[in-house]
């Protein structure tokens, strides 16, 4: 029998406020545990929430953003359970009236094209965290994160693959960071999916039983987390057994999914409406501001770097993979730097040095002038493109002047040709095998000793005209027509 795998996605985004959902505590992240804590936060006997406006600001965006209809009228529920990090045993949340509802996202995969139905988002306060520590064979509350503000955003059952999936993720993740409504780090727990999934024989319209893996925190741990996930349903069914509803977690060192409880329904959280916060109006002109000030987002980025700057698809994409990045891209053209040579930089050495400091492009020091001043330099031959590498090392923390780096550290290129050419000419005389080697036909013999002269002048030569010299000197014909001087060797 054939297979036919059906997911739908309840995705938790933590929203970039600087104050909590409900009372003005930090959101920082990290912090010592139980410090960013208040009565609101705790759930204490009369301590009363008041809904932070920035938050109501940012579901409303994501809302637009994801094509779906913002109501008027929406409202908070208590959805009552009691687990050790959730201090008062209930949470705010908006079950009967959320925010938005009947969204659409498109994706393109390999796979083809295809839409994915929002079911709805609505706005809810985080739980804490529990800290297992195997040590002391002990498990303790932070109750920090209580009370830090969130949309989830649920699907309807439209996936049929983890490509699908990660695709959704990825432009849900994209459409966020632009809009500045989550830094969705997934890492910090800012983004976090929950994904239920079943299985039916292919053709069918009926939905098979659900298990529902909570919490998964990285792009790898979710594509995993399905392929297994499928496969276990698939031979349980195949073997005459049946699939229990339940709530399962994904375990990334044994890459399987272990069940966790049974599968809650709406009726098992008694939601009632919350009685401590009133509903929410919004009026036309307040979603029609934020529909006219959303910001240009990724895709369309894209096409306008495709368009003004004759850029590649593939350059487009790595740019705009972060906002961050896309800022600094638009800083340097601003700045007088070629379009293309800004991109390279990005695409190379930016990433590159993101990578080994494991930073953020959010986090990143460096200035954009320092950056175009170092790609200006390169450009007027001033310094070769090795050593402008070794400036943006330099200043890539953010401190340094690059004028007076190279100028301290004396790697303005030469270009004194005479100099050059006696430089060749010691390299020649002091390589002759190498020499013999490249009148053979072996052309790397040419690297070396473009090496060897580079060296000797401590890598501040142009390397197009040592290498014009070179051959000049080894006969080569037609060598050496860009030398306004030629030397004498």
């Amino acid at each position: 029998m054939t297979w036919e795998t059906v997911i739908g996605l309840e995705t938790h985004v933590e929203l970039a406020t600087r104050s909590k959902i409900f009372c003005p505590c930090t959101t920082q992240f990290g912090g010592q545990p139980n410090t960013h804590c208040c009565p609101v936060c705790a759930g204490l006997p009369g301590a009363l929430p008041v809904l932070n406006e920035k938050v109501l600001e940012f579901a409303v965006k994501a809302g637009l953003a994801l094509n779906c209809q913002i109501a008027r009228y929406s409202a908070f529920d208590r959805k009552n359970y009691f687990y050790p990090d959730l201090p008062k045993a209930y949470q705010i949340s908006q079950l009967y009236l959320p925010i938005a509802r009947d969204g659409r996202v498109e994706l393109h995969t390999s796979g083809g094209d295809s839409a994915v139905r929002i079911h709805e988002i609505h706005m809810e306060e985080d739980a804490g965290k529990l800290v297992h520590d195997p040590w002391i064979d002990q498990t303790r509350a932070d109750y920090n994160r209580c009370g830090v503000p969130l949309i989830e955003i649920v699907t309807e059952p439209d996936f049929r693959t983890a490509d699908q999936v990660i695709a959704y993720l990825e432009k849900l993740k994209e459409t966020l960071q632009y809009l500045g409504v989550s830094d969705c780090k997934m890492q910090e727990g800012s983004l976090r999916c929950d994904v239920n999934l079943s299985v039916r024989p292919l053709g069918s319209d009926e939905l098979g039983t659900r298990t529902e893996m909570k919490n998964l925190n990285s792009f790898k741990a979710i594509a995993r987390a399905i392929a297994y996930e499928a496969g276990r349903q698939i031979r349980l069914l195949g073997a005459g057994g049946q699939v229990a509803q339940e709530t399962r977690r994904w375990d990334e060192d044994r890459e399987v999914t272990c069940p966790m409880r049974s599968k809650e329904e709406a009726r098992d959280y008694r939601y009632f409406p919350e009685p401590d916060l009133p509903p929410v109006r919004l009026g036309e002109d307040y979603v029609a501001a934020l529909r006219a000030a959303r910001p240009e987002l990724a895709a369309e980025k894209r096409a306008r770097y495709q368009a003004d700057y004759g850029l590649s698809p593939y350059d487009c994409r790595m740019i705009t993979s972060d906002p961050a990045l896309a800022r600094l891209f638009e800083a340097l053209v601003e700045l007088g730097a070629p379009a293309k040579q800004g991109a390279n930089w990005i695409m190379g050495e930016v990433l590159a040095a993101l990578s080994a400091r494991g930073m953020e492009p959010g986090d990143m020091k460096l200035p954009p002038a320092a950056l175009t001043r170092i790609i200006a330099l390169v450009e007027e031959g001033r310094i070769n493109r090795n050593t402008g590498v070794q400036v943006f090392e330099a200043v890539f923390d953010g401190d340094g002047d690059v004028d007076a780096y190279v100028r301290e550290h004396g790697l303005e290129q030469v270009g004194d040709t005479g100099l050059v050419a006696a430089a060749v000419e010691r390299a020649l005389a002091a390589h002759p095998r190498s020499v013999a080697d490249f009148q053979a036909g072996r052309e790397k013999a040419l690297g070396f000793l473009v090496g060897q002269v580079m060296r000797e002048l401590k890598g501040r030569a142009d390397p197009k005209l040592v290498n014009d010299l070179l051959r000049r000197a080894l006969g080569v014909p037609g060598a050496g027509k860009a030398v306004e001087k030629p030397p004498q060797l």
